[in-house]
């Protein structure tokens, strides 16, 4: 077994530095990010994307991509609605298996009801299937949006952005309701995968997009995760238990679950294999609009600190300090007790 690095960081092993700005508020932070006034997505878990929630978050300016997780004319009525009740046509987005990627008629059906993005939505986006899967719809569909992941290495995601990939999903075992890394020993800090994959795309000239994904809890979180190069941030459970997100309200909770849980498998399909996440109860949080607030707020707030007035400008002027474990206490309100 090779060591590759001493030590792989994550988002609470850091804090940015506060720098001279001359931004006079957060409110006049220009958020956009390659076109997209919101450069958000939500991410296609059955709860949390389907029509309602893409509707919301594209017509913020971000993305949503309704989930794969029921058959294809559902997948198809969902993206169609979402399409319709949408301001921007550029956000909607629809998830696929690697397998389906082969299937013309599936993807012709959701170009045709006004599909933008197709994310190949695998486990392991280091294996073949999913290579494979991006070089297929790159040659036989040069100009749609291809979204393929999840990585956790830049050499996972040079693959991907060699074979044809738009954007990529930068991230293994971070998420909310993932326990990857508990079952196969495998991952990486999500930031750090941030960072690597940057520093990659950077020095190589890629365009490829880097969408940060796992392990993001709070708008500094996402602060971070652009700071350290990403050009989409992906989420799941901060976007979950909301009116907009998918599932019943009982007794004041919403259900939240992994797409690799025992639950959500046995929902599709029947039967569950090899379990990778957990299912769980949110409370209910509202209307997503009020999360969408505190998050452009939070960005804009982490911009005017690091002294930029263009999100886009961040990642490039932002300076961090790596900091001691008791500094998360710190961080956190003292005068709470209980």
């Amino acid at each position: 077994m090779n060591m590759i690095k001493d030590i792989s960081i994550c988002f609470d092993d850091i804090l940015l530095l506060p720098q001279h700005s001359t931004v006079s508020s957060r409110h006049s932070v220009d958020l956009t990010m390659h076109g997209y006034r919101f450069p958000i997505v939500a991410s296609p878990m059955d709860t949390v994307c389907e029509f309602e929630m893409a509707k919301a978050i594209v017509n913020e300016g971000g993305i949503g991509i309704i989930h794969r997780y029921m058959d294809r004319s559902e997948r198809l009525y969902q993206v169609e609605t979402a399409d319709l009740a949408s301001s921007s046509k550029d956000g909607i987005g629809m998830a696929l298996s690697a397998l389906e990627c082969y299937d013309t008629e599936l993807i012709d059906d959701a170009i045709d009801v006004g599909c933008r993005w197709f994310c190949i939505d695998t486990a392991n986006g280091h294996g073949e299937a999913a290579i494979g899967a991006v070089r297929h719809l790159r040659a036989y569909y040069p100009g749609i949006n291809i979204m393929v992941g999840n990585v956790a290495t830049a050499e996972g995601f040079a693959r991907l952005a060699e074979a044809g990939a738009d954007a990529v999903r930068v991230g293994i075992g971070g998420g909310a309701t993932c326990i990857t890394r508990i079952v196969s020993g495998h991952g990486m800090p999500t930031l750090q995968s941030i960072i690597d994959s940057y520093e990659y795309k950077i020095n190589n000239n890629i365009h490829t997009l880097i969408v940060a994904d796992g392990g993001i809890r709070t708008s500094g979180d996402i602060v971070k995760a652009f700071a350290a190069g990403a050009d989409l941030v992906m989420l799941g459970s901060m976007l979950a238990g909301t009116e907009e997100a998918p599932g019943d309200l009982i007794d004041g909770f919403k259900t939240l679950r992994g797409m690799a849980s025992e639950e959500a498998q046995m929902d599709w399909k029947g039967e569950s294999s090899v379990v990778e996440g957990v299912s769980t109860k949110i409370k209910y949080k509202g209307s997503v609009k009020n999360i969408f607030s505190q998050i452009k707020g939070g960005i804009g707030s982490g911009c005017s600190y690091s002294g930029v007035d263009k999100l886009s400008e961040l990642a490039e002027n932002a300076e961090y300090a790596i900091v001691s474990a008791l500094s998360l206490g710190e961080s956190k309100p003292h005068a709470i007790h209980h």
